[in-house]
Formats: C-alpha cells, sequence, structure tokens
C-alpha cells in the first residue's frame, strides 16, 4: 500500500470555505488548511518526483510554498469578476523546465468537492503555440491521432477545452482533423473521484494517468520545440 495523502478533511475543509469565503473566517481556520489541504499536498508534489521523473527528466515538481507547483489559495481578484478571497479548490501543475507560464505544457491536478479532474496539455496558448500545434497535426495527422485516440488514452480521457467557431487562418478547412485544428485548448482531462483522491494509491493513479498522456505531452513538446 502507499501513502494516504489526502483525507476526507480536506473535502470538509474546502466544503465550508466555499460557504464561509471570507478573511475572517479563514484567518479562524488558517491551522485546518495547513494541515488538511497545503501540507499534504506538499507532501504529494515531493513524493510525486520520483516517478515523474521516469516518465520525463523535463517536467518539475516544486514543493516551495510559494512559486511551486502548488496554487495559492488566494484569489487574484483584480480582473475577476469573482471577488470572494479565496478559491475553494486546490489545484497543482507539473510544468515543463522551460516554461514561464501556465500557458507552457504540463499536467495539472484539480481537486474540489465534486470537481476532481487530472489533466495533459497546453491550455490557451499564445497565437505563436497554437499555431505550432497546429502545423504539426497537419504534418503529423497519424501520430496526433494515435497520441489522442489509442485505446490506453481512449479508457480515461478525452480532448476537451474551448475551439474556434470557424476554421483557424491558413488551414484547409476541409482537413479531416478539422475540429482538432479549431481548438484553442489542446488538453486532456479524465475526471476523479474523491475516494480515488483520498485512497493510500492515488500517487500511482496519478503517475498511470502521465504515462497515458506521455504520447500527447511528447507530440506537443515536440510541436513547441521543447524536450520530452
Amino acid at each position: 500500500m502507499g501513502t494516504r495523502y489526502f483525507t476526507p478533511d480536506l473535502f470538509r475543509f474546502l466544503n465550508e470555505l466555499a460557504d464561509n469565503n471570507d478573511r475572517a473566517w479563514f484567518k479562524d481556520n488558517q491551522d485546518r488548511y495547513e494541515e488538511s489541504v497545503r501540507q499534504p499536498a506538499l507532501d504529494f508534489i515531493t513524493d510525486f518526483a520520483a516517478p515523474l521523473a521516469k516518465i520525463s527528466p523535463h517536467f518539475v515538481t516544486d514543493s516551495r510554498l510559494v512559486g511551486g507547483s502548488l496554487f495559492r489559495i488566494q484569489r487574484d481578484t483584480r480582473f475577476a469578476k469573482d471577488k470572494t478571497p479565496y478559491k475553494t479548490n486546490t489545484g497543482m501543475q507539473f510544468r515543463h523546465e522551460r516554461a514561464k507560464d501556465i500557458h507552457a505544457p504540463g499536467f495539472y491536478l484539480h481537486i474540489e468537492p465534486g470537481r476532481c479532474f487530472f489533466g495533459a496539455g497546453v491550455y490557451r496558448p499564445e497565437t505563436s503555440v497554437a499555431y505550432a500545434v497546429r502545423q504539426r497535426i497537419v504534418e503529423e495527422p497519424q501520430a496526433w491521432t494515435r497520441a489522442t485516440r489509442g485505446k490506453r488514452f481512449a479508457e480515461r480521457f478525452e480532448l476537451t477545452g474551448d475551439s474556434l467557431k470557424r476554421p483557424p487562418k491558413g488551414f484547409d478547412p476541409d482537413h479531416r482533423l478539422i475540429e482538432d485544428l479549431k481548438r484553442k485548448d489542446f488538453i486532456a482531462t479524465t475526471s476523479l473521484t474523491q475516494g480515488q483522491v483520498t485512497s493510500a494509491d492515488f500517487l500511482d493513479l496519478v503517475a498511470d494517468l502521465c504515462r497515458r498522456t506521455a504520447p500527447t505531452m511528447k507530440f506537443i513538446c515536440a510541436a513547441v520545440g521543447a524536450e520530452f
């Protein structure tokens, strides 16, 4: 048996935070956040370094309190419609070593009551990056199909995210993969249950999900000139 990182206390805390999303409540419950959410997540990130390195040595686990793999629970409300001060989820991202922002290829783990999922790929890439991925799909359609329709992928994953309403400029609107070429996001996701998150096998499960999406990530990395 492996290590049980997360317990139902994590979900209880996040549920209560959703009902009491203000700084006074959070301050009174800071110790609960540390014990049930942040420290378990940091422990998971630390221990995930070894299995992730076996899949690709170019993706990073960073257990620093600030600026690492764990997203801050504080919400940036400057430009958001939602002005509540805290997120009601725990997010972790394992980014490429050459990444400077969240738009670079990465693996993502989202833990939230009623909405847990794992994702892999590139979210809202800038125009030049999206063009590079589309161009590689045109040049290597069979490789893209294998990476996103293969048995191990399809057993757990589907491509998700937003798409353009019209074919992107410069690409054949009749291309057989036009729906993929229209994508704004090149990400694969799979849902997780709270039982899976709180199980002793969770680290092994996340490693398996990384392996299943490795061909997709390898394709995207090659498209943007990053090592895998």
